[in-house]
């Protein structure tokens, strides 16, 4: 139970729905559009638009989404992965030609062709109750009138400036006057409030067709990118089956490759193997477990992990539990491992992800992301849609699983997450973070299943994460934590951002009752009634 004399947050309960973003008006689009009479569905996508507006770095129509969904908590989980593809006119070879050997970061060549809009429409048709144009006016009124610029979304803005001076559309939408808008500016994006108008308009064919697709090519074809608008036209997202492997007797749900839900579930495996339970939550033993559990599991992502569209991706073999105790055995439990070398993917901790459970207890776990800060850097002109970077996860490698190819979608960091037990979904979360992600995953279901914890401690506790050869520590590690890494070979540095954010929302069905909680690393909250 929490320590009321100690800062924190309370979880959040109700009966009827819930919904937990990363920002409060998010989380209250989410909350009207419920009390409308939409479900969960409906709700998550009037969250995503409106943290289009209110949280510009992290996420827009200009990138993608992952979703699970169970109708009624019960049944078969309905898998959706939304994100972008290679144009067709993108090759190893044109890059190679071009003189690189990886995809920049803010090149026209990093943008996949957005899968977010046509996510929005199908999934709404498809599941939902209301209308596109009922679901995005709360954003689209938020664009056009203006919102208070938050704490967390300050502080990233500020760490970008010059990343958003390169770019004038970006320097003029996110740099008035030249620099960062401090927390508590008023701020309006009316040209993506056009571009919402139009999508709730048309539908997905306003942007994938229309004047805001032929804005976003036309800029992105004058910095030499290969983009055309046939490849906007030809976008679809698909439906899938999810992946799982059961922890504890809980069924832990991802989607499958091309994103790395696969890495989460393969740590759980190994982890099944410890008694993390008898263990101290912040203590040596379980960092270090964790670490070298997220070396292994890591390594093999960088390997294999593709769109399985283009190359074959062995998801049965990684969670195999006798595949997981042959890794388990290159564990030194007092000894970290040597690290592989510098990963060869990007860095970085931002994203959105939300979850929303309706009266009928839909639960709908839904991410949406534009992958680094502000994506690309990149902004169209006349839609003032932040393009993503998404495919600066491919490498630019021939004979590579992830290497670039025309219509291809990149490994892919973002995850949702849902948990299962007796045939019924106890829990829809996400960890938020880039990399981070699988780490948090496990992390986050460690702290609910083996140490007990309620979902807001859950999300609370501090976090870890070893990358690239460095185990950053988030500042709650006690320092005795910290020396004992250091005994056992690792090298610790403690970090200045926070490793991702969370939101979560757990089902009782005995009680009948609903409980979320929200990061205190991002903006946002959980709320319900």
């Amino acid at each position: 139970m929490r320590d009321f004399h100690l800062p924190g947050r309370s979880t959040v309960h109700s009966t009827e729905a819930m919904a937990a973003t990363s920002h409060p008006q998010a989380t209250l689009a989410a909350l009207d559009i419920l009390r409308a009479g939409g479900n969960a569905v409906d709700a998550a996508v009037a969250a995503a638009a409106m943290l289009a507006v209110v949280e510009p770095q992290s996420t827009g129509p200009g990138g993608d989404v992952f979703m699970l969904y169970s109708p009624g908590g019960k049944g078969d989980v309905i898998g959706y992965n939304g994100s972008g593809c290679a144009p067709a006119g993108l090759s190893a070879e044109h890059l190679i030609g071009a003189g690189l050997d990886a995809i920049p970061l803010g090149s026209p060549h990093s943008v996949t062709i957005p899968g977010a809009v046509e996510a929005w429409e199908r999934l709404t048709r498809d599941h939902g109750r209301k209308p596109l144009g009922e679901i995005l006016a709360p954003a689209i009124r938020t664009a056009e009138e203006g919102y208070v610029i938050a704490p967390r979304v300050a502080r990233d803005m500020k760490s970008n400036e010059a990343k958003l001076a390169i770019d004038p559309n970006a320097r003029r939408v996110f740099l008035p006057g030249g620099k960062a808008m401090p927390a508590g500016t008023v701020h309006r994006q009316p040209e993506l409030g056009a571009t919402l108008r139009e999508i709730a308009k048309t539908g997905a064919a306003g942007f994938y067709r229309g004047w805001v697709a032929e804005d976003i090519v036309a800029h992105l074809r004058a910095l030499g990118g290969t983009h055309t608008m046939e490849d906007f036209a030809a976008y679809r997202g698909h439906y899938v089956a999810p992946i799982a492997t059961t922890y504890r007797g809980h069924d832990c749900l991802q989607i499958p490759p091309n994103g790395q839900g696969v890495v989460a579930l393969l740590m759980l495996n190994i982890l099944a193997g410890y008694d993390l339970a008898k263990l101290d939550p912040l203590g040596v033993d379980r960092l270090h477990l964790t670490a070298e559990a997220s070396v292994l599991a890591y390594a093999l992502r960088d390997q294999l992990v593709a769109d399985p569209a283009q190359a074959s991706v062995p998801v049965a073999q990684l969670l195999d539990s006798a595949f997981a105790e042959t890794l388990r055995r290159k564990i030194d439990p007092k000894r970290a491992m040597t690290a592989p070398p510098p990963g060869l993917f990007p860095d970085h901790r931002d994203t959105v992800y939300l979850t929303v459970v309706d009266r009928d207890r839909n639960a709908c776990s839904f991410i949406n992301s534009t992958f680094h800060n502000f994506g690309s850097g990149l902004v169209a002109p006349k839609s003032g849609v932040v393009l993503q970077n998404r495919g600066a996860g491919f490498l630019v490698k021939p004979g590579h699983p992830n290497c670039v190819a025309p219509g291809k979608r990149p490994l892919h960091t973002i995850i949702p997450g849902m948990v299962k037990k007796n045939g019924k979904v106890t829990l829809s979360y996400g960890v938020m973070g880039g990399q981070y992600q699988p780490v948090g995953h496990a992390w986050l279901l460690n702290n609910l299943i083996d140490f007990g914890m309620d979902v807001q401690e859950a999300i609370d506790l501090p976090r870890a994460f070893l990358w690239q050869g460095s185990y950053g520590l988030e500042r709650g590690i006690p320092d005795v934590t910290a020396r004992g890494l250091v005994e056992r070979g690792h090298k610790i540095d403690t970090v200045d951002a926070p490793h991702g954010g969370g939101q979560a929302i757990a089902i009782d069905w005995e009680r009948g009752t609903l409980t979320g909680a929200s990061d205190p690393r991002k903006d946002g909250c959980a709320l319900g009634y």
